[in-house]
């Protein structure tokens, strides 16, 4: 599968460890998600009937890390760098 082959080779990433990873075409106007669930693969494709998926990581950078709603406000066309969100989750003293 040619998209395992790019987490492997140009990312450094492990295409079984059961990560999501996010591709976008050219014209901004599809992402595909690739994932092992360790039985196979799933492929996972989404494409805009109108409008692009104007964020993404800068031309040459091999990969970033999202949030689970980050990667939700992705998928729906926004940037997940100007979301306002919740802060993230963070463990509370049992004292408090």
């Amino acid at each position: 599968m040619r998209l395992a082959r790019v987490c492997r080779e140009v990312l450094k990433a492990d295409p079984f460890c059961g990560w999501l990873f996010v591709f976008r075409n050219r014209r901004g106007t599809s992402v595909k998600i690739l994932v092992y669930d360790a039985q196979g693969f799933w492929l996972c494709q989404k494409r805009l009937s109108r409008g692009k998926f104007r964020f993404w990581p800068a031309r040459g950078a091999k990969g970033m890390s999202l949030e689970a709603h980050e990667l939700q406000v992705l998928l729906a066309a926004g940037n997940p760098a100007t979301a306002q969100t919740a802060p993230a989750w963070r463990r509370v003293s049992p004292g408090v």
